[in-house]
């Protein structure tokens, strides 16, 4: 089978679908893979890696006639007019993009959207929107503590102490928690805040004080229980109560990273600008739910600005930023989807029972699959 890999074309986006190692793994497997000349630059992967790994630098239009394309990023309009009709697309097509299914399934497009793989222990070796999240997590802390004007660690020298600095992490998912390991090891005070109780071990496992706020009701219990391993939107109350306890935090709090995101809705506000207003001077906030409409409403998608004496970075997609373990990562999910659907022959089977197949599976023969 032939398996294109192209540059991406959306402004940012800097990973790519495929790297040497899984190159070399799907030539050993008999397919042909067809590489865009220059589709690694930006993860530091050279054409020449490619070549070396057994695949074959071809030109953009080669590499989208391909049987398979893996991308990372759903097709641009552009990118559209050199697909025919058949070709399988896997990546991370946004399978709450209506519109852009539809323009997929037009084309005839097969497409799977890796980031609706549910979340089972079967599927995690799949599970994209771990792997990078576990990257942004990372890297969230260190741009956050870049743009901090003061130490993140206590010392202590000859002209005196200085304080260790307070984080606050709203959200404890996979970037949450990461981001969690990654402020411990650089010596911070950490608390940190998640509707779901059962993180709660999870977090002072890493270090962290979790904020706590109590359950009143039922309904309360069971949205805190989340589904699919993201969390459900709150009831009005208990989101007002723990605006209250965030609100008292954040005072204290140097750096707060937030985290909380609930696919195929609109972040929740957890840092209003009366509590934006309330914070320290110089103290900074990175928003990494912007892209989504943000966790706090002063932050702007790809800036940094200052509002209230406060840093406030709108930092979405921050895997881009660490591209080549990005890259490396997002790969070997995308290799070990592709084991669903070709068969030990080399050719596609795509098998609508398996629960990760049917669940990724956008369009097909022009047919929208996911409404």
């Amino acid at each position: 089978m032939k398996i294109g890999i192209p540059a991406e074309t959306l402004p940012g986006e800097t990973r790519v679908a495929a790297t040497p190692e899984t190159v070399k793994k799907l030539v050993a497997a008999k397919h042909q893979v067809l590489v865009q000349s220059g589709a690694g630059t930006l993860s530091s992967i050279t054409d020449q890696a490619y070549a070396a790994a057994g695949a074959q630098v071809v030109s953009a239009a080669e590499a989208f006639a391909a049987e398979t394309v893996l991308k990372v990023r759903a097709p641009s309009a552009e990118e559209h007019g050199l697909l025919k009709s058949g070709t399988v697309v896997v990546g991370m097509l946004n399978p709450f993009d209506a519109e852009n299914i539809v323009v997929m399934a037009n084309h005839g497009l097969t497409a799977f959207a890796l980031e609706a793989a549910p979340r089972t222990s079967r599927a995690q070796s799949m599970d994209v929107l771990s792997s990078q999240a576990n990257i942004a997590g990372y890297k969230a802390v260190m741009v956050a503590a870049n743009t901090y004007q003061r130490f993140i660690p206590m010392l202590m020298t000859a002209a005196g102490t200085v304080k260790a600095a307070r984080m606050l992490i709203m959200g404890a998912g996979v970037a949450g928690l990461q981001a969690i390991a990654t402020a411990k090891r650089l010596g911070a005070v950490i608390e940190a805040s998640d509707v779901r109780p059962a993180v709660k071990e999870q977090i002072e496992s890493l270090g962290a004080k979790f904020l706590d706020v109590p359950f009143i009701t039922d309904e309360e219990k069971e949205c805190a229980e989340g589904v699919g391993g993201y969390a459900r939107p709150m009831p009005a109350d208990w989101m007002r109560r723990q605006s209250e306890l965030v609100h008292e935090r954040a005072k204290q709090a140097d750096i707060i990273i937030t985290t909380a995101l609930i696919p195929g809705r609109k972040a929740p506000v957890l840092i209003g600008e009366e509590t934006v207003k309330a914070m320290k001077p110089g103290s900074v906030i990175l928003d990494m739910a912007v892209e989504q409409g943000g966790n706090c409403p002063l932050s702007e998608a790809g800036k940094t600005v200052i509002k209230h004496g406060v840093h406030i970075i709108g930092a979405g997609n921050l895997a881009t930023q660490v591209a080549a373990d990005a890259s490396a990562l997002y790969a070997r999910n995308v290799l070990d989807f592709l084991k669903l659907i070709v068969n030990p022959e080399g050719g596609l089977s795509i098998n609508r029972e398996d629960d990760i197949v049917a669940a990724t599976l956008l369009c097909s023969g022009g047919e929208v699959l996911r409404k």
